[in-house]
């Protein structure tokens, strides 16, 4: 009897070992970009995933704009991107979600870093970017009795289609001659620059969106007394800034002082010098209109208050007063090369 006692004590124990080696480590990408950075591929890659009880999948970051892998809990709401799991911002590396308390590897800035989640209870579950609302996918979690659909190979496979084919949709956004984006110079009537270009591309698994980060007429030249519009074709948010930067920009921060608000709820400002500085604050589409979501605002005309728009605002206005040039960027994007010039003659 204890001989039969001690062989099923070591058949348990060789049992428990063997799942524990059955345990499988799957690996995902969560971004991808073109060489010059100008092309951002805002998607986890693949989008789509079936794996086991207990094993773990580790996203790699291998881009210059930031991306978060976070799982929120049920009913959850949305934080800011500068914000991520009640009572703590990130949560360690390697963490593990069973939907119980959210996981969060925090704004990952740092082109080659890792975070990895393990899984150990069944169940589908939803992986978000906190820093881009068209970014998302979904985890299968089977019990280990089930066969996977997939291995690894078909992931990295299915990544690479899925990334090459948003890299090669320039969404009517081809380069110059000299390798920039949209004209290179350009001394238009309607003094209209676009503020890059996307679109959303959605999947069984979840939604992918690509963006070209550039402003789309880089230069641009006016005579002084004239006005140029930014206007937004992307799925992302930018802003429009002149001068000084203001600190710690979130899509959050308010326009400069100095800004008001036209008639059609776009944002308006004078500058007089190439001294001034000037902030366009967040400018961006309102977020997916769906049930069970507040209608989002319209742009506000100045004489509603509050003078600013409440609503997304697609479009931004300058009027300069004094030749010059005058250099400005993207406060989110500058460091991938999103950055511009208004030459004013006299």
């Amino acid at each position: 009897m204890r001989r039969r006692l001690s062989w099923w004590l070591v058949v348990c124990a060789a049992f428990i070992v063997s799942k524990a080696v059955q345990a499988e480590s799957w690996h995902a990408l969560a971004g991808a970009e073109s060489p010059d950075h100008a092309v951002q591929v805002i998607a986890f890659l693949p989008n789509e995933m079936w794996i086991h009880s207990e094993d773990s999948i580790t996203w790699s970051f291998p881009t210059s704009e930031p991306h978060s892998a976070t799982f929120l809990t049920p009913g959850l709401v949305r934080p800011p991107f500068t914000v991520g799991c009640p009572g703590t911002n990130t949560t360690p590396d390697p963490s593990a979600f069973d939907n119980s308390s959210c996981v969060n590897s925090g704004r990952m800035t740092t082109v080659g870093t890792t975070y990895t989640v393990t899984f150990p209870k069944l169940g589908n579950y939803r992986l978000v970017c906190l820093v881009h609302v068209n970014m998302t996918a979904t985890i299968h979690v089977l019990d280990a009795s089930v066969p996977l659909p997939h291995d690894q190979a078909f992931y990295d496979a299915e990544g690479a289609k899925q990334a090459r084919a948003l890299l090669t949709d320039h969404d009517g956004a081809p380069r110059t001659v000299s390798g920039e984006w949209g004209e290179a110079n350009v001394h238009s009537h309607h003094h209209m620059v676009t503020v890059a270009t996307g679109e959303v591309v959605s999947t069984p698994g979840g939604i992918n969106s690509v963006t070209v980060m550039r402003f789309m007429q880089h230069s641009i030249t006016i005579h002084a007394g004239e006005t140029v519009e930014w206007h937004s074709s992307d799925v992302s948010g930018h802003t429009v800034t002149f001068g000084t930067e203001p600190p710690n920009v979130t899509p959050q921060t308010p326009p400069s002082t100095n800004v008001f608000a036209d008639a059609d709820g776009a944002r308006h400002a004078i500058i007089y010098s190439t001294s001034d500085s000037v902030h366009s604050g967040f400018i961006a589409q309102a977020g997916h209109e769906r049930i069970g979501i507040a209608q989002a605002a319209p742009p506000t005309a100045p004489l509603i208050s509050p003078p600013l728009p409440a609503g997304p605002v697609t479009r931004f206005r300058v009027t300069f007063m004094s030749p010059g040039v005058y250099p400005y960027i993207c406060a989110f994007h500058d460091q991938l090369g999103m950055k511009g010039e208004v030459i004013v003659l006299p």
